[in-house]
């Protein structure tokens, strides 16, 4: 079920918040259970009872774990979630590069053709990570276990963040499960956000979408220079705007039930290093990775060449984490690679010329590597790479003119402006005038800000009427 369906907007959250205000305190965290089981067997079906089953290993490995028997409980948790992780996303990509490898010898593997049938779980990469965040974290004795099931399952299906993330770790949301408040303030501050995700997604990605996959559709033989950097900053700013759009949204819905999820991203297209744009992008999942595996790995604790080895194995299963396939592999190896010349010393060169340079060697840098990510196959990927730079080639003005039309001009231009912290400026400045007394133009400027989500709303709505199937880019992860 995507946030910008018109069954979601029109008549599941409406009914959900209804039933959930209605109920008594005590019912409220039972209210979301359902309802988010409704919301995840809507798509997946049968594979909700995987979900249920995650939640109900993860609450008993808990408890062992809280009861003295740490190792196993917490083995018990780590086996199960990168097993489900293991046979439901990576076991056909496995089985299908051994049968390869075996065909080379002459040696046949029927077994592949059964692994190539499995259904990939929508959001499995996303909460086993954040079910095995939290008994990780009661093994460190950073929380305590719960011992309310129903809480805990809550936890783990909220709908909000369900699919696609933020990865909410339970010590972030553990008081808000068991007491929380919504007030007015905080209800129009969920639904503020919602509106600017929604606008994000319906409206600038899907727009950049209709360019990106226009572009990507050419045979990369035909790729010129100017197709293919258009190509890549547009598949940019869609995945951009598609994915904190999906984050702007659900934590937007999780203020309107009294949770507060962490951010996702801080404005990563100003970044003037690649270490930067890590710590701005998909924080949720960086900061996963950085606690729980490049800590546990020995960090930096163990000399400069294993902080570097311990570095690039983080992106190369953070580009594993992202996909069963080569290209993501060897995306997040680019970006562990850039991660890791930073660490050698380059960051300090960043850091003494001008910022400008910075930023125009991030941007570079992470757009350069968008083929790999985008295109379906590694040679058409380093095809497309090369051609970025066949500065010989010519370009087919007709069919660029044919996507590059005055809306998706318009929609890059906002996209451009968006991607920097314009929006967040001017809420400041609103709230300043508050606390400089200046009531009248306090006023005049919410009642603009109020006019303003109104107007987008509208036109959102106009778009979603248009009936697009643009599904969320991350729900395939």
């Amino acid at each position: 079920m995507l946030f910008s369906s018109p069954f979601f907007l029109f008549l599941f959250l409406p009914l959900v918040l209804l039933i959930y205000f209605l109920s008594p305190k005590k019912l409220k965290n039972f209210v979301l259970l359902l309802f988010s089981l409704g919301f995840y067997t809507w798509g997946e079906k049968e594979l909700v009872i995987l979900i249920l089953l995650s939640a109900f290993v993860d609450f008993f490995a808990g408890i062992i774990i809280s009861k003295g028997k740490r190792k196993l409980g917490l083995t018990l948790s780590i086996l199960f979630n990168l097993g489900i992780l293991f046979y439901f996303k990576y076991s056909n990509f496995i089985f299908t590069n051994l049968s390869q490898l075996l065909e080379a010898y002459d040696i046949s593997s029927a077994s592949a053709q059964y692994f190539s049938s499995i259904i990939l779980p929508l959001g499995i990469s996303f909460y086993t990570f954040q079910t095995m965040s939290y008994t990780v974290d009661v093994y460190r004795g950073h929380v305590k276990a719960n011992r309310n099931f129903i809480d805990f399952a809550t936890y783990v299906t909220l709908f909000p963040q369900l699919i696609a993330g933020p990865i909410v770790r339970y010590s972030e949301v553990e008081i808000e499960l068991k007491n929380r408040e919504v007030t007015i303030n905080k209800f129009a501050e969920g639904v503020e956000r919602f509106i600017i995700g929604l606008t994000k997604k319906v409206i600038i990605a899907n727009n950049c979408a209709f360019l990106v996959d226009g572009i990507f559709s050419l045979p990369v033989e035909d790729i010129s220079p100017l197709i293919g950097w258009v190509g890549v900053f547009a598949f940019g700013f869609q995945v951009y705007f598609d994915f904190s759009g999906y984050s702007d949204m659900a934590i937007g819905l999780g203020k309107m039930f009294g949770f507060n999820f962490p951010q996702n991203f801080n404005y990563p297209y100003i970044a003037k290093s690649i270490q930067e744009f890590w710590r701005r992008w998909h924080i949720t999942l960086s900061r996963w990775f950085k606690d729980y595996l490049y800590i546990s790995l020995g960090g930096n604790r163990k000399g400069v060449l294993r902080t570097y080895l311990n570095l690039f194995a983080v992106f190369f299963l953070m580009g594993l984490w992202h996909g069963a396939s080569w290209n993501y592999i060897l995306w997040g190896c680019y970006h562990g690679l850039f991660i890791v010349i930073e660490k050698l010393g380059f960051n300090k060169v960043l850091e003494s010329v001008n910022s400008k340079i910075s930023l125009i060697y991030t941007l570079v840098i992470i757009n350069f590597s968008y083929p790999i990510f985008r295109c379906d196959t590694l040679p058409e990927a380093f095809t497309y790479m090369k051609n970025m730079f066949n500065f010989s080639s010519t370009t087919n003005y007709e069919y660029l003119n044919f996507y590059l039309n005055k809306e998706i001009i318009i929609t890059l231009i906002f996209a451009i402006i968006l991607a920097t912290p314009i929006h967040k400026k001017i809420t400041n400045h609103i709230k300043h005038l508050k606390d400089l007394n200046k009531t009248s133009t306090y006023n005049l400027f919410v009642n603009l800000k109020i006019a303003s989500l109104f107007i987008l709303l509208l036109v959102d709505y106009i778009y979603i009427s248009k009936g697009a199937y643009n599904p969320f880019v991350y729900f395939k992860f």
